[in-house]
């Protein structure tokens, strides 16, 4: 597969801001991401549909693919970045302008419900996407949390290769050395696109995981059927981010905690299997280059990005 990449972001470079999935409450939301951005020295675009709302997705299909379809189709464009996440952007994904990417690559920033549409880019174009912050959401912020604005722009306006990952918190199990191109993202999705043309491409690659507000049991479900599915064994090593609010809700009922659900992929990924890692639906989060080579060093609970995700 030839590999793209984006050029690197510039000062003065169009951003243009979807709404993919689940719509944007509240709206001003949209105009603090929009600020924000724009005192970094970046001029922006939001899609024409981001302020819509059809029950848990922001607009109909044809509206906001509409949105993606023309940033990506845009020559101005040179990143294009979710304003949230939520549910949705797998039901665009038949109907995405992947010739358009092939043809002039760009930035694709956001994570969560983005884990679809960043598998779909890398199957069908082999374009490094971004696992990273999502304009109304930590860019709303004020201030932005500093991790989270540091590793973001680091990793679209610099094409400097080979760096460590700086994981205080980051250990290892199933001690070891694996190495391979970074894929995944947010659990649900991961599982969700098995079995579709869009799946994520285990194979001797290093797998992001991170989930958000789902029990045990859910987890231990998504789990199975990536297990089921030879996935697991097919990966060269696995690296889990946060679990958010996974913890049982009722402490009146029995169940598994989720720590004890997530270490059982000791027995399940023939390599190192990495937790700790500051990525997911948390307030200071690396971005992540997907699609890059990654180093994972299990006897030293070292990450090491070997390439930079930007040319």
């Amino acid at each position: 597969m030839k590999i793209l990449k984006a050029p690197r972001l510039r000062r003065g470079d169009l951003i243009g801001l979807i709404a993919p999935a689940g719509p944007i409450f509240p709206v001003d939301r949209i105009e603090r991401g929009v600020r924000y951005l724009e005192a970094q020295g970046y001029r922006v675009e939001v899609g024409s549909g981001a302020v819509l709302a059809e029950g848990y997705l922001a607009g109909s299909d044809t509206q906001r693919l509409s949105d993606l379809n023309g940033m990506l189709k845009n020559p101005a464009v040179r990143m294009v970045m979710a304003l949230r996440g939520g549910y949705g952007t797998m039901r665009l994904l038949d109907g995405v302008d992947y010739a358009a990417v092939r043809r002039d690559p760009k930035i694709i920033v956001g994570f969560s419900d983005l884990t679809a549409l960043h598998a779909a880019l890398w199957r069908k174009c082999g374009l490094v996407t971004f696992a990273g912050p999502m304009a109304a959401v930590e860019f709303a912020q004020t201030p932005p949390d500093p991790l989270t604005e540091e590793s973001f722009w680091r990793n679209v306006t610099s094409a400097r290769a080979q760096r460590a990952i700086d994981a205080p918190e980051l250990s290892c199990s199933n001690i070891g050395q694996a190495e391979g191109r970074l894929v995944g993202g947010n659990l649900a999705l991961v599982a969700g696109l098995q079995g579709t043309r869009y799946a994520v491409d285990f194979q001797n690659n290093i797998l992001l995981l991170e989930e958000v507000d789902e029990a045990p049991y859910r987890v231990d479900r998504m789990l199975q059927q990536l297990r089921l599915s030879g996935a697991l064994k097919r990966s060269a090593g696995i690296l889990l981010g946060a679990f958010t609010a996974c913890e049982p809700k009722d402490s009146a009922k029995p169940s598994r905690s989720i720590g004890e659900v997530l270490a059982e992929l000791d027995a399940d990924c023939p390599g190192p299997v990495a937790t700790g890692l500051p990525h997911g639906h948390i307030a200071g989060k690396l971005t992540l280059p997907l699609g890059t080579v990654v180093r994972l060093k299990g006897s030293t609970a070292r990450i090491v990005l070997t390439e930079s995700g930007v040319v």
